[in-house]
């Protein structure tokens, strides 16, 4: 076992394609991270396999902000310290879907309820008339493709460094980003087919590299487009960036944890 990174922030995105939350810590399960892209809004206009309304179609849906009504509730499953004291491999619970509610905020200022139909209507100024949205929710975090998804910000600089441009990590929406202990951006794709152990106790099998689509273009601030990014990512690195992985083994990831590669 060798430590080859520590934990530099940890992120979760309560609505997806909408932004992401900054946490101290977060609970990583097999279903997805706690409190991870519990709501998506459905589109008529969508293909099946893949029926969300995104930033690829409503850019500034990476500016609208959700914010749980009860953070404490939302930071971790209700009875994560009774499971954990009666053995440690129980599976702790959801909260209430009650308990698990949201409300946003637009980026012009207004807040709506996340079951509000005013907030679809407000989602849906300036697109294409065929999407007609209706809202999902899932306990199970409503990923694109794995149920974790890891980072370097190592990677961000390189980026950085071959377009010229300034990256903001947060263009990656990933749940952990990791500072690489002895290594360059991209240097996460040597854990793919690997274990991680993250802090004490959860084990994450890294199951593949990450395929990059538009939603990195977008600044995560103003929604502006910069497609210097997408392009060097298609061109220079197979189109991906970052890693997908599976929890096997279920638990708290704090800030500044170290990562230890298993095998």
């Amino acid at each position: 076992m060798s430590v080859v990174s520590k934990v530099e922030s940890l992120w979760r995105y309560p609505v997806k394609s909408m932004r992401g939350e900054e946490l101290e810590e977060l609970f990583a399960g097999y279903a997805g991270v706690y409190g991870d892209r519990l709501f998506a809004f459905e589109s008529a206009a969508s293909p099946k396999g893949f029926p969300f309304l995104t930033g690829r179609e409503q850019r500034q849906m990476v500016r609208y902000r959700p914010r749980f009504r009860d953070p404490e509730k939302a930071a971790r499953p209700v009875n994560q310290g009774e499971a954990e004291k009666l053995s440690p491999n129980l599976n702790p619970i959801s909260a209430d879907v009650s308990e698990l509610m949201i409300d946003v905020e637009t980026p012009d200022g207004k807040t709506f309820p996340i079951d509000d139909p005013a907030l679809i209507d407000n989602l849906r100024l300036n697109i294409d008339d065929k999407h007609q949205l209706t809202l999902l929710r899932s306990d199970r975090a409503m990923t694109d493709c794995r149920p974790l998804s890891i980072f370097a910000v190592q990677t961000a600089r390189k980026l950085g460094d071959e377009t010229g441009v300034a990256v903001d990590k947060r263009r990656f929406r990933a749940n952990v980003y990791v500072d690489l202990t002895n290594a360059d951006g991209f240097a996460e794709d040597q854990f793919v087919g690997r274990s991680l152990r993250i802090g004490s106790k959860v084990t994450v099998a890294v199951l593949q590299r990450d395929a990059r689509c538009m939603m990195i273009v977008l600044d995560p601030d103003t929604a502006e487009k910069t497609p210097a990014i997408l392009k060097q990512v298609a061109q220079a690195h197979e189109g991906m960036a970052g890693v997908y992985g599976a929890v096997l083994v279920e638990g708290t990831i704090r800030k500044g944890d170290p990562v230890e590669l298993l095998d």
